[in-house]
């Protein structure tokens, strides 16, 4: 089994449920037969936790100044002062809605369990005996679907909202009202001091038998089989329940016959069309025995060194990561959680581990990652014009580095954590845009438009010059690090340096003659990376302020990735620099993202071995549950998507790399994958790619919707491709 995997028990904790979603609703799904929870999640079920006025930028830009002054005269901790006083806030804090109940009375004997996973599907399945459930998440019509066959002949169901975490203070409302075969649930949530609730609505339909009323919902005796249809909306106010519970009705009558097997097949062949098209564009197969891809996930997992285990979490983490996104890109955990109290609020944090969860969007071919990250970046783009405006008095944008989705305003930041300093999180934001772009050859007015802002909040910020004439960029912050002989604030980052120069030159690109040689002149004024007594690239270019190597973050390291400007073909000299600079980074915490992070700037380095060690050290570090969800620490420590959506980016950049003119194949191949297969890998320059491997041997097909020519470069050596339009190529060795 490559595309699923299965377990021969419930879920005993919420974290090892299986997962399904369609980007906007999610579901958690136990798979107990007695208790057949199904936990309903959404990417806009956030708790309210401050007051409007709390979550404006701080107004800091005229004291900017004065700060540009302070810190390259040598004040190292003048920037620990830039604040407006406010303690730390955080974002709205992501949570799950309820979960449906299906109960039957215990079976008189044990029967055996097996719940299962349908990548290609999204469907999520549980059998016992006859009794059989399966649930998806439609994408096409945004609604939970169940259907239960042979439930037994007495189930109680209901919408519960008790889940670990939920707040005391929550107001709960039910409602039950049956007809014919149709009964409606509703739970009305109301959060505690707040105009805000959320509203959920099942509708349940039976193909006979007899419904009863009870105080937590109804019971069902004599029936056959059970659909629920369930949807939950976050609103203000109060939402009137019948319109939901008609939408429903009108969905579930369609154009055919009404019965629960009917409707059930309708929508399963409506959400299938878009979803199995999705997760089949990319395939991994690395030839792996197939007892051991038989076996289920969690003794899989015991296996670290198997193929079967990278197989099949390239294909999970593919999975899941198409799951998660649509009205938004995935949030610290995904679209799921099964608790209240989400570590670091479930918000998306935007300088590292939304980048690399979503880093896969392009290459493995998933276009719809790409549109909810599009919709996350324009969504807040008023509120980035906020920030830059409030805290360096400038045009043009800056991201937060902390959103819970709803705000893009900058008020998450403390004297540890400056993260209001940053200005090179609107840069790595574009990329992914700017990638698909060059993917499909097609530029969008938009992602144009957003580069300008960005190019022109460049030119006002970047107004005060260091030696030589350069352009010192102050303040400056490299994620989420401090220097030795400074403070968090300070000047020159390599990553600032870096986001600058890419967003003015990629603006450049686009703009008038007159305005992109303004634009090219003022990247060109940036320092130089500077390469430090060790023979490192130094995370800050600014003489006097030492590297600290002990750090989960890679900022320094973003010219290798994902960005092209540092790599051992055209920068040889720097790529080594950043390979040493790699080779002194130990992470202080063990965070997976941190192993990931390293894992593809090694890969991007063309270093198998680093490459390799990243991979082992996930693998072998229990960070998977039995859901294939990650952990953000060793022993399933904190529920955390950056490990299993960051996986199979990994792996594709360790196996094929490409810029606008260059392919690179099997840069860096893991020690683990001496042979395989990759299929539909999609390249910058507008060509799709197979590629087979073997000990000293592979064989690449090349697929281009446009011409191009590029440069390849293989274990063969270096050459050029010319390629057409329509035209297969075919490489090998």
């Amino acid at each position: 089994m490559i595309h699923g995997t299965w377990e021969p028990e419930p879920a005993a904790r919420w974290e090892d449920a299986f997962l399904a979603g369609n980007g906007r609703h999610g579901a958690l799904v136990d798979g107990d037969p007695e208790d057949d929870r199904v936990t309903v999640t959404h990417h806009t079920l956030v708790r309210p936790n401050n007051a409007p006025a709390d979550t404006a930028p701080p107004g800091l830009a005229a004291r900017l100044p004065a700060l540009q002054d302070a810190l390259p005269a040598g004040d190292a901790i003048a920037a620990e002062a830039f604040t407006d006083g406010r303690p730390l806030r955080w974002v709205q804090p992501f949570h799950p809605g309820f979960a449906t109940r299906v109960r039957r009375a215990p079976a008189a004997g044990a029967l055996p369990v097996r719940r299962s996973v349908d990548f290609a599907t999204g469907v999520v399945t549980g059998v016992c005996g006859e009794r059989r459930s399966e649930v998806f998440v439609s994408r096409a019509d945004d609604v939970v679907v169940q259907y239960v066959t042979v439930p037994g002949p007495s189930v109680a169901i209901d919408l519960d909202h008790r889940l670990p975490g939920a707040p005391a203070g929550l107001a709960i409302g039910r409602g039950v009202a049956t007809a014919r075969r149709d009964t409606v649930l509703t739970l009305c949530a109301r959060y505690p001091d707040s105009p805000l609730g959320y509203t959920g609505v099942t509708l349940l339909r039976t193909d006979t038998g007899r419904a009863t009323v009870t105080a937590a919902g109804v019971r069902i005796e004599g029936a056959g089989r059970l659909l629920l249809l369930t949807r939950v909306r976050r609103h203000e106010g109060s939402l009137d329940p019948d319109e939901e519970a008609e939408a429903l009705r009108a969905l579930a009558a369609g154009d055919g016959p009404a019965d629960p097997a009917a409707v059930h097949a309708r929508l399963l062949a409506r959400h299938t069309a878009l979803h199995g098209a999705a997760y089949r564009r990319v395939t991994l197969d690395l030839g792996a025995d197939p007892a051991e891809r038989a076996l289920p996930g969690s003794a899989l997992l015991r296996r670290p060194a198997s193929p079967a285990l990278l197989e099949r979490l390239f294909a999970a983490g593919r999975y899941h990561l198409l799951s998660s996104s649509g009205l938004l890109p995935p949030r610290l955990p995904g679209l799921w959680t099964g608790d209240w109290d989400t570590a670091w609020s479930g918000a998306f944090t935007t300088n590292a581990n939304l980048n690399l969860q979503t880093a896969s969007a392009v290459a493995a071919d998933l276009p719809e990652v790409t549109r909810a990250h599009a919709a996350l970046v324009e969504g807040q783009a008023a509120d980035w014009r906020d920030n830059a405006r409030a805290i360096f008095g400038a045009r043009g944008i800056v991201a937060p580095s902390h959103t819970d989705g709803t705000s893009g305003h900058t008020y998450h930041f403390s004297r540890e954590y400056p993260l209001h300093l940053w200005t090179a999180g609107a840069d790595w934001l574009l990329k992914p845009l700017l990638d698909h772009e060059e993917a499909t050859g097609r530029r969008t007015a938009r992602t144009s438009a957003l580069l300008a802002e960005l190019a022109a909040f460049y030119e006002d910020f970047l107004s005060r010059t260091g030696p030589g004439g350069r352009i010192a960029i102050v303040p400056s912050y490299s994620p989420e690090n401090r220097p030795s002989g400074g403070s968090w604030g300070a000047v020159d980052a390599t990553m600032d340096i870096a986001a600058a120069r890419h967003a003015l030159r990629a603006a450049a690109d686009r703009a008038s003659a007159t305005d992109a040689a303004r634009l090219r002149e003022l990247a060109d004024r940036l320092p130089p990376y500077r390469i430090n007594d060790e023979g490192a690239l130094a995370e800050w270019a600014r003489p006097g302020l030492g590297d600290h190597y002990r750090h989960r973050h890679l900022s320094h390291l973003y010219p290798v990735w994902p960005l092209d400007e540092i790599n051992p073909y055209d920068t040889p000299e720097l790529a080594r620099a950043a390979g040493r600079a790699l080779e002194l980074r130990v992470s202080e915490d063990d965070s997976a993202h941190g192993h990931l992070h390293r894992g593809l700037i090694a890969a991007r380095l063309g270093d198998p071995a680093r490459t390799e060690e990243a991979l082992a050290r996930v693998l072998t570090g229990d960070y998977f549950h039995a859901s294939l969800m990650s952990a953000h620490y060793p022993a399933r420590d904190v529920y955390n998507a950056d490990a299993a959506h960051a996986l199979p980016a990994l792996l594709v950049e360790a196996l094929v790399q490409s810029t606008p003119d260059r392919l690179v194949l099997l840069p860096a191949p893991p020690a683990r994958c001496p042979r395989g297969r990759i299929t539909g890998v999609r390249t910058r320059f507008g060509a799709r790619v197979d590629l087979t491997w073997s000990p000293g041997a592979y064989r690449a097909v090349l697929r281009p919707d446009r011409d191009a020519r590029v440069e390849l470069r293989s274990p063969a050596g270096t050459t050029g491709l010319v390629l057409r339009q329509g035209e297969e190529n075919v490489v090998c060795s």
